[in-house]
């Protein structure tokens, strides 16, 4: 006789791989990032017919960054259910919405009939668009579940690295598309873009074997047998409340958030800061200041992926003090320095700094948290970028009360941030001397 459930099982082959599933993930979040970044350079261009309020203003530039943020939390914590697709397509398909909605209103709006009535469409779309950058939490725990525990370093650092490199490319790229095709057509490249995107993530993006079993009618306990003869290693919580939870109820969870703020909240915070600062305390051109954002933005993205291979090699918390040690010298060098070449040297260390800050964290995430990695990667993702919604206030408070000289004066914030988060690793680095972390959850640890 002829167990039905066996013969579902059988019936039920696992499909993509590893490197499938990480370059998948990685496009997506490419896409929906850069659907975020698109924002901010052409808000401007409906603030000059609508005559917004530098009110206004400040709250339809951060509303995408605040939703995108957010909306990790949960959406990070619910790949421990799905596995990942899902929430994936929900939140790209949102941001088409958004970006959709936009490309609507400057067809048919822009310039003539745009007025304050429109404000609140803006904020509604603005929101939808920011929604591609939650999706950073979701493929953080679909390739942490697909990778065994001594990759993961490195496949964490390559998605978010390549992934975070759309900002930088989108600050080149948009404004010389709106030169040449115009403010609408160059929305409309990046819409066909994002949909371009999405169908190669529906590709590439399988979930890790042991979601793509839920249906297969076997009891969770041969789920994981299975799923672990086909290389998986970690296994989640049943319920995505649970293993929020779970999370936050690890310490470990609540200093990787507060490191996690300091270098990518940080890194959101100086992509927007950057251009203002160099056009106002160096008197440099636009382009210049565009230049010299964009290669800070690739080179905190693109250094993540040698970072996270270090981590990998000689453990997160010691690349995290180094890149952290990093950071602070360039914040030191930026805070002090009022030359133009030092200045510079002084972005550069900052981005080196963070980059590879942001890959230790998440190669510490499966290991601090292995039993609720999405819900640890929503908490961390999430509330970690607040940072960028949270930073530039700080900074302008500086050029507010000091005048010019406090464009240089206020990355003292980031000397500060810098300091606790080296004191953190330490704490983080000494308890690794403590047995008193939760094994990693095996197949054979999972009832039947």
């Amino acid at each position: 006789m002829t167990d039905k459930s066996s013969t579902s099982a059988n019936e039920h082959s696992l499909r993509g791989s590893p490197s499938q599933a990480l370059n998948g993930a990685t496009i997506g979040f490419f896409i929906g990032f850069g659907a975020v970044s698109l924002f901010g350079p052409t808000a401007h261009s409906f603030v000059k017919v609508m005559s917004l309020s530098p009110e206004q203003v400040g709250f339809l530039v951060a509303i995408p960054m605040l939703t995108g943020s957010l909306l990790r939390i949960p959406f990070g914590a619910w790949v421990d259910t799905t596995g990942g697709k899902l929430p994936f397509l929900i939140l790209l398909l949102l941001s088409v919405i958004g970006i959709g909605g936009l490309y609507y209103m400057l067809l048919t709006l822009y310039p003539d009939h745009l007025d304050q009535s429109h404000y609140p469409w803006l904020l509604l779309f603005g929101a939808l668009g920011g929604c591609g950058i939650a999706t950073f939490s979701v493929g953080i725990g679909q390739v942490s579940y697909w990778f065994p525990k001594q990759q993961q370093g490195w496949a964490l650092a390559a998605y978010a690295g390549f992934g975070n490199t759309s900002p930088g490319l989108v600050a080149l790229a948009m404004p010389l598309m709106i030169m040449f095709i115009g403010l609408w057509g160059a929305y409309l490249v990046s819409l066909v873009i994002v949909v371009i995107g999405i169908g190669l993530y529906l590709r590439l993006g399988h979930n890790a074997p042991y979601f793509q079993l839920s249906h297969s009618g076997l009891p969770r306990g041969e789920r994981c047998v299975r799923a672990e003869r086909a290389g998986q290693e970690l296994f989640p919580q049943t319920s995505a409340l649970h293993t929020l939870m779970q999370a936050a109820a690890e310490w470990r969870t609540w200093l990787l958030v507060v490191l996690y703020f300091t270098t990518f909240g940080g890194f959101l915070a100086l992509t927007a800061w950057f251009p203002t600062y160099w056009q106002s305390f160096f008197q440099t051109s636009h382009w210049m200041a565009v230049i010299l954002t964009a290669t800070f933005s690739l080179l905190s993205s693109l250094i993540r992926v040698p970072g996270g291979r270090w981590a990998d090699r000689f453990g997160g918390e010691p690349v995290a003090m180094i890149s952290l040690a990093t950071l602070l010298a360039g914040a030191l060098l930026m805070t002090f320095s009022s030359g133009f070449a030092m200045s510079v040297i002084g972005e550069l260390l900052v981005g080196v700094g963070m980059g590879v800050n942001n890959a230790a964290v998440f190669r510490m995430v499966p290991n601090y948290v292995p039993h609720a990695v999405g819900g640890a990667a929503g908490l961390v993702g999430g509330l970690g970028a607040l940072g960028g919604f949270a930073v530039p206030p700080l900074l302008g408070y500086f050029v507010g009360m000091m005048g010019a000289g406090g464009y240089a004066r206020g990355f003292v914030v980031y000397v500060g941030l810098a300091i606790l988060s080296l004191v953190l690793t330490g704490i983080l680095r000494m308890a690794l001397r403590r047995p008193s972390l939760p094994e990693m959850l095996s197949a054979r640890e999972v009832e039947r």
